[in-house]
This record gives C-alpha cells, structure tokens and sequence, in this order.
C-alpha cells in the first residue's frame, strides 16, 4: 500500500465528512487507506463514520475518552499499513490529485524524510505553516513582537512565521518557496513509514499543540530532513476544534514541556519571564482595544507561564 491517512475527529462531524469527500474524490492513481480516529465526540460524528466504515471508506478507531491529538494519531499510526503515513487535519480539503504527486516527489527524493505542502486560506492566501525552533532568543523576539518587524524576520528566523501575505514579501516569501524547515504544522504532516521506528511517535505527555514541533526536533536531531513544498497545497479551516483561550493554554503549556524535555534547565525560568511578560503585554493590548476575552485568555496564559 502506498499510502495510510491518518484523521483524528473531536466533535468536528461536517468539516470530516467535507474532508472525506474530498479524499474520495483525489486519490485517484494511488492505493490508500484512511483511519480515522475519534476522540469520544458528541455531535453525532461517530454513526456517520461508522456508516462510512461500513461501507469500507474508512478505518474507524472510537475512543471513549478525549485523547488529544498525540495519542489519537499514534493509534492510527500504528495500525498503518502505507509505505506512507499523511496526518490530515479534519478541517482540511485536498483538491486536485496533489497527494499522488506528492508521494511521487518522496519516491523519487530519497533524502526527503518528511513533508508538507502549503497551507491556503479559503480566499486562497498562505497561512503560516510551520517555523523554527522556539529557542530562547526566537521566545523572546515573539514574545516582544520582534518577529512581526519587517525584514526583520528574515533576520531571526521566527518560530511562527506569520506574514505570508503582506505585499512586502511577494516574490520573495518562504512560503512560496520549497525549503528544508525545523518544523511543520500538524495539519499536514507526510512521512516515510520507516521514519517512526527511527525516531518514535509524538510524546504522549503533549495533549495537543507543540507535539509536532517536539517530534520533528526528535527527527533533527537524528539527521532526517524535513521539506516544506508549496508546489502543492490544501485548505485549511484552521482552529475548528479548539477554541482560542483552550489553544493559547494549551501552548503554553507546551512549550514549557517542550524546554522541560529538550532544553537547559537555566533556560527554563527565562523562558517563564517571557512568557509572563509576553502575556501582560497582550493583556494590556488587547483592554485597551476593547476585546474582553482574548485578554482573559491571555490573563489565564499568564497563571500557567
């Protein structure tokens, strides 16, 4: 089998139908399966994937409890059988036939470990898709708003490259550009089947967000590549199974795991400050704009930082 797809759904039943559909419809000229994964949803999700595993569609793993997003797609990674393995947002659509030809770009680049096309809005602009590192100075400068500067974030090389459509980057933006990255997003995420054996599955201890930066830090760390290729590209709805406070937490979070697991441990009370400083600033920001709830989410980011 050339290929295994692996989608995790939390109470998302229309956007995974969508996404469904839309692999039905572009995988042709490819032996695929898709595995589902759901998270104990309570919107009437689960008989329409059972109808849809009935009719053989699809692989359908129900759990009883919300397992975050790590632990689902380790369950549908390890039942896999595809030469591949893609992790696919449910809030996604696959147009034209792009994963056939994007399976054939990993067959004929041996040095490519793992990939990713191309994020798009539903207007059809870039989203930022993956980044760098979060070391501490990369920390600092999105905590200080440094990485929003202009040309400034080529310098620095942010953790999360965030101005893909402003006209001043047109031509000459990464996001149009194939390029090796230290990490991609979750949304989309293509691997070697082998590569797992080598470097293991996401750190179940990430409930969700994060865990993907931490697993391609694993596979730097063992010399595989990782390639962004916006020769190809999906949508994403982006964020239809979270809400804000719940992934601005759940990030934090995450990246103090993150320096718990891989960093120095001096870096670790800095990188607090940062954040809380980072937090404060936001929270000050976003009063005095008159928007209530993303400052109280950010006021619960600063208690947990």
């Amino acid at each position: 089998m050339d290929l295994s797809i692996v989608i995790v759904n939390y109470n998302t039943k229309e956007i995974t139908a969508d996404c469904l559909d839309s692999l039905k419809k572009n995988t042709k000229g490819i032996d695929c399966e898709v595995i589902v994964v759901d998270n104990n949803s309570s919107d009437g999700s689960i008989p329409m994937l059972r109808k849809r595993a009935k009719r053989k569609e699809i692989i359908l793993i129900a759990n009883n409890e919300n397992l975050g997003f790590g632990k689902a797609n380790n369950m549908g990674i390890k039942i896999a059988k595809g030469r591949y393995v893609l992790l696919l947002n449910s809030d996604t659509i696959i147009s034209e036939n792009i994963l056939f030809e994007m399976v054939g770009w990993m067959d004929s680049h041996k040095n490519a470990d793992i990939s990713t096309c191309a994020l798009k809005n539903k207007d059809g602009t870039y989203q930022g898709t993956g980044g760098s590192f979060p070391d501490i100075f990369r920390v600092f400068a999105w905590m200080f708003f440094i990485e929003d500067i202009p040309v400034l974030d080529k310098i620095i090389k942010p953790y999360h490259p965030m101005h893909p459509v402003s006209p001043i980057y047109k031509g000459s933006d990464s996001f149009e550009q194939s390029a090796q990255r230290d990490w991609i997003t979750g949304a989309f995420m293509l691997f070697r089947s082998d590569v797992f054996k080598k470097i293991g599955v996401f750190d179940e201890d990430f409930f969700m967000y994060v865990e993907e930066v931490e697993l391609c830090y694993r596979a730097r760390k063992k010399g595989l590549s990782i390639w962004y290729l916006p020769k190809w590209s999906i949508t994403h709805f982006g964020g239809a199974s979270g809400v804000g406070k719940f992934s601005l937490i759940q990030e934090y979070k995450g990246i103090k795991l993150f320096y718990k697991k891989h960093l120095p441990k001096w870096q670790m009370p800095l990188l607090r400050y940062f954040l809380k400083a980072g937090a404060l600033l936001r929270i000050t920001g976003y009063y005095l704009a008159g928007n209530r709830e993303v400052a109280e989410a950010y006021a619960q980011a600063y208690k947990i930082a």
